[in-house]
């Protein structure tokens, strides 16, 4: 892990295509300014996180024999 020390509207350049600037810096936080290509997502980890643990959620309250069930009978109509 890189650390480095940043004042208000200094930035960091990470692989010349991503420039991350320090807008703001307040009592509670911090206001970062992100300049980053299109194609490239930006999320915030507390984002992903969140749908991480709504995913495992979901997939903790599946019935598995209901599936095996429902897929059984998908194949079988397939096969015939």
């Amino acid at each position: 892990m890189l650390v480095l020390a940043r004042k208000e509207k200094e930035s960091i350049i990470i692989d010349g295509g991503i420039e991350i600037i320090i807008q703001e810096i307040g009592k509670d936080s911090v206001k970062v300014a992100i300049i980053a290509p299109k194609e490239l997502k930006v999320l915030r980890k507390e984002l992903i996180e969140s749908i991480k643990s709504e995913n495992q959620n979901a997939l903790n309250q599946l019935n598995h024999t209901e599936i095996k069930t429902y897929f059984n009978r998908l194949k079988k109509d397939n096969d015939e």
